[in-house]
């Protein structure tokens, strides 16, 4: 029994470090291909249209956050690597970080706060039912890998609220989140400069 439980999260884990590699090569990829085919041909369009008004990127940012991470963080990684200096961008990384961590613990109490109004009915929610099971087996872990893979961030949050997780622990395996984007910033930086 313990073995098997040992074999699944480690093929558990496997699954989402695969889906975090291959979502991140689709993402350089991506960045890649638009500035071969777009950025390159009309740069100043591009640079006029995203890289001037700041505002309304960071804005769109902390929504996507807040509202369950609709956009990959790794896009703004991109953007924050071509409208600066290298201390520009850790900066820029550095904020995204936090943003994201506040985001979670926002969700985490919307979640708490949730169940404490709609109880068992909010449980039956097909879009929290669906993950229940999972972040009963899994719990902190569960955490640690919406931190570094595609697993909505603010969806785990949000249920690791509504099943009252102790949220000391949640607060901080959370902060796992800032390594993520420690290294994947990392990993943009490095090849990023490769092509840009």
């Amino acid at each position: 029994m313990h073995l098997n439980f040992l074999s699944e999260r480690k093929n558990f884990v496997f699954k989402y470090a695969l889906q975090a590699l291959v979502s991140l090569l689709i993402i350089i990829g991506g960045a890649l291909l638009f500035k071969e085919l777009y950025f390159d041909h009309n740069p100043e369009y591009w640079i006029e249209k995203f890289y001037s008004n700041n505002l309304m990127i960071y804005l769109i940012y902390v929504a996507s956050e807040v509202l369950f991470g609709i956009i990959p963080p790794e896009l703004f990684m991109f953007w924050a690597l071509n409208i600066g200096n290298n201390i520009n961008y850790a900066l820029h990384i550095g904020f995204f970080a936090i943003v994201s961590v506040i985001a979670g613990h926002i969700a985490y109490w919307g979640g708490f706060y949730l169940s404490k109004v709609f109880g068992r009915r909010l449980k039956k929610k097909n879009f929290i039912a669906q993950y229940l099971p999972v972040v009963k087996k899994f719990g902190g872990l569960l955490i640690i890998i919406a931190a570094f893979t595609p697993l909505p961030w603010a969806t785990i949050s949000l249920i690791m609220g509504v099943i009252n997780y102790k949220y000391r622990m949640y607060t901080l395996i959370a902060l796992s989140r800032i390594l993520r984007y420690a290294i994947y910033g990392f990993i943009i930086f490095k090849t990023g400069n490769l092509f840009f």
